[in-house]
This record gives structure tokens, sequence and C-alpha cells, in this order.
């Protein structure tokens, strides 16, 4: 029988109370567990948020999300050891409807293009100042 790969996302949010240290172990050991038993697409750590309500009495918490491909069961062995870790807050694994792909950073030669565009700009604004001159000294 064959093996049936889907494309999952999961987001969790780590306790910020174990410290700086403690925060990069729980996000390099969740990541790591991913790594081992699924191809891991991207990782994106948000960084400290804060809370759209208290949990457990904290405001603020550190936000990790990650796409990834596995097998279907990875995902419940996944959050079973996201509800051990006391250091994990909240946690969601959802199933994408499409494939996940690593995101591109954008290209420098698209952030050339703009600066180039910039002076355009600029000539446009000094020929509207000198008509709204023109008109002002007709008055």
């Amino acid at each position: 029988m064959e093996k049936v790969i889907n494309s999952y996302e999961t987001m969790f949010i780590v306790d910020l109370d174990a410290g700086e240290a403690g925060v990069k172990a729980t996000v390099s050991k969740f990541t790591d567990m991913i790594s081992a038993n699924a191809e891991l697409v991207e990782v994106n750590e948000w960084g400290k948020r804060r809370l759209a309500y208290p949990i457990n009495d904290k405001p603020e918490g550190y936000y990790v999300v990650a796409t990834f491909k596995s097998e279907s069961g990875f995902p419940s062995e996944l959050d079973r050891n996201y509800n051990i870790d006391e250091r994990v807050m909240r946690s969601l694994i959802v199933k994408l409807e499409f494939e996940a792909v690593k995101h591109e950073a954008p290209v420098v030669e698209e952030t050339v293009a703009v600066a180039e565009e910039a002076p355009v700009a600029e000539e446009t604004v000094a020929a509207e100042e000198a008509t709204a001159e023109t008109k002002t000294d007709a008055e």
C-alpha cells in the first residue's frame, strides 16, 4: 500500500517564563522532532507577541509557525507531545488543502527597480508644485 503524504501547518506558543534559553530549547525540540519524522518545509519564528487574552495569567508568549509534509499519523503524535510539554501554552495543527512550498525571499533586483522609480515621483511632485505656483501668480 502506498503511503499518503499530506501538507500540514502547526503553530505553537511557548511560555516566556523559562527564559530565552528555555524558549530556544523548546523551539528546537519541536522543530527537530518535526524534521526527524517529516519533511520540514519552513519555520517562521514570529517571536514574542502579546496574547489576545491571558493564558495562565500570562499576557505574552513566543509564537512559532512551522510547515511540514508527513504521513497522516505524525500530527497526532506531535499534538500529544505538545500537550505533554508544560512550556507549550497553546498549539494548533492544520492540514493544508494545497501542497506546502517554501516561500522565497524577495529578489534584490526588485528593490533596485523601486529605488530607480523614486526620483521620477519626486520630479512629478516638483512639476505639480511649479504648476500650483503659476496658478497663484495668475490670480
